[in-house]
């Protein structure tokens, strides 16, 4: 049985998931990140299963590729991959949340301490043999909004509390116990907006939360407010949210997600108080090796035990 695999980080620090696959009579093929429609049609010809990371996988795709079982998404989010045409063909499509939650919720503060003491700022000057005074802002005590109380958002939730921040979330789906339990309100988005120092997004991408976070969404914010996103990037509106850091709408933004990536260039860039980083929240030793182990296990469950895997996401 053939698997093909286009994700660069998996089996990065442990042969493990490799050896599970050779166990169980399975071959594993790897494929460049950025292959093309095309070269991962020709490259996956005859394959059982696949292990994605951001390659799209398509209605056509599906289509030139009938012996296809499965898709594993090496990480979470799966805008990359038409759900309802693999349902329609039968083919299972699962993801791994939980694999990286507590990497991603570490990266997150990461992410805002940077971004409210200005860390990289001030790494750069000093490099540069400055020796610069810079001021920031707390974090500590400070109100915190999480737009998305799934998997991730709680364990941010979590860590708030060690910086005896209040909590404020906005979910489409609440989950009242777990907010009770952490001392958690929820409430709706404008509200959150106007009254949080910091607000993190995690949510999937979908047509309802495409742009989510726009111009009006960004206007509403406070002026000392943080805006943190290590969800997906089409959630936030790039051009809306360059307007409202260079006009000082708000004090700055950290971004792990972009609308496209890999992202060369932008505007953003040029901005003191945006930090950048290419998609690595999740990328850790532990939470990778955790990501390649359910892939492998949920490839096995398809192709050798006949049965349901864990954490599909297309219904089947």
């Amino acid at each position: 049985m053939k698997v093909v695999c286009t994700s660069p980080s998996f089996a990065k620090y442990s042969d493990d998931p490799v050896l599970f696959l050779e166990k169980k009579g399975m071959s594993l093929e790897r494929l460049p990140a950025d292959i093309t429609e095309e070269q991962f049609i020709e490259a996956a010809e005859g394959a059982d299963a696949a292990i994605v990371a951001f390659n799209q996988i398509t209605p056509y795709v599906l289509d030139r590729l009938p012996s296809l079982k499965i898709v594993c998404k090496h990480g979470v989010g799966v805008d990359n991959i038409d759900l309802h045409a693999a349902k329609e063909r039968n083919v299972w499509v699962t993801n791994a949340p939980n694999a990286n939650k507590h990497a991603v919720a570490d990266f997150v503060f990461g992410l805002m301490l940077s971004a409210a003491r200005q860390i990289p700022a001030a790494d750069r000057e000093t490099k540069l043999g400055k020796w610069p005074r810079i001021f920031g802002s707390d974090v500590y005590g400070k109100t915190l909004g999480i737009v998305g109380l799934g998997m991730i958002g709680k364990e941010v939730a979590k860590r708030a509390q060690g910086f005896n921040m209040t909590v404020l979330a906005y979910d489409v789906f609440p989950d009242r116990a777990f907010a009770a339990d952490h001392h958690i309100h929820f409430t709706e988005l404008d509200q959150l907006l106007k009254e949080c120092d910091f607000i993190t997004l995690h949510m999937p991408l979908t047509a309802e939360t495409e742009n989510m976070i726009g111009e009006k969404e960004l206007a509403a914010m406070k002026e000392t407010a943080y805006l943190i996103n290590a969800s997906r990037g089409g959630i936030v509106s790039e051009c809306a949210l360059y307007d409202a850091l260079a006009s000082g709408g708000i004090a700055g933004a950290a971004l792990d997600v972009y609308q496209t990536e890999p992202l060369k260039q932008h505007p953003l860039f040029e901005l003191d108080r945006f930090i950048a980083v290419p998609h690595i929240a999740g990328y850790t030793r532990d939470a990778v090796q955790n990501l390649g182990m359910i892939c492998v296990k949920n490839i096995a469950s398809v192709l050798i035990d006949k049965q349901k895997p864990e954490f599909v996401v297309n219904g089947l």
